[in-house]
């Protein structure tokens, strides 16, 4: 399958080598094996938005939402997402986060979560602070559902890694 190269992405490293590293010949699925790698510092940057409709951006924006401090709930679960990662998606390694941070951005139609996770170990950190961001946004469309289902939840990329074999990305 061809693919085509966003063209607001800029590449610092090499392409990724050809074939899914989790799936074995005959396409079996299994974990990596990072033992062989070093143990490199390690960071990654995601970001999404959210979009609120007006009523439930003035309740977020005042703090008088029902259910409380909705960005202080989603900070919480957003880290708290970033050091259970392995346990949500199949065949990520268990990591030692050394930090996890979650900004929240107020837009003119809702907010952009920013999420960086960093480490030091063998593999990298990208899926911790992509977790961080959707389960951040997860949290806020929960706490302010009562007043404005229609919210939507996109935009989950990862702007920047740093760290490991393959370098530096970063989404231009």
């Amino acid at each position: 399958m061809a693919t085509r190269k966003n063209a607001r992405t800029r590449r610092t490293h090499p392409p990724a080598r050809a074939g899914l590293t989790h799936v074995a010949p005959g396409g079996a699925l299994r974990m990596v094996d990072v033992s062989t790698k070093a143990r490199t510092a390690r960071r990654a940057v995601a970001a999404g938005f959210i979009a609120i409709g007006p009523e439930a951006r003035r309740l977020l924006r005042r703090g008088t939402a029902a259910k409380g401090n909705v960005l202080e709930a989603a900070r919480l679960a957003g880290i708290m997402a970033a050091k259970r990662t392995s346990e949500l998606i199949p065949l990520c390694h268990p990591l030692p986060l050394s930090h996890v941070g979650i900004d929240f951005v107020p837009r003119r139609l809702g907010y952009e979560i920013r999420a960086t996770a960093r480490t030091t170990a063998e593999t990298g950190v990208e899926m911790e602070a992509l977790a961080a961001v959707a389960v951040a946004a997860l949290t806020i469309y929960d706490m302010l559902k009562a007043v404005d289902r229609g919210m939507v939840i996109g935009e989950i990329r990862l702007l920047e890694k740093r760290g490991g074999r393959s370098g530096t990305f970063r989404r231009g």
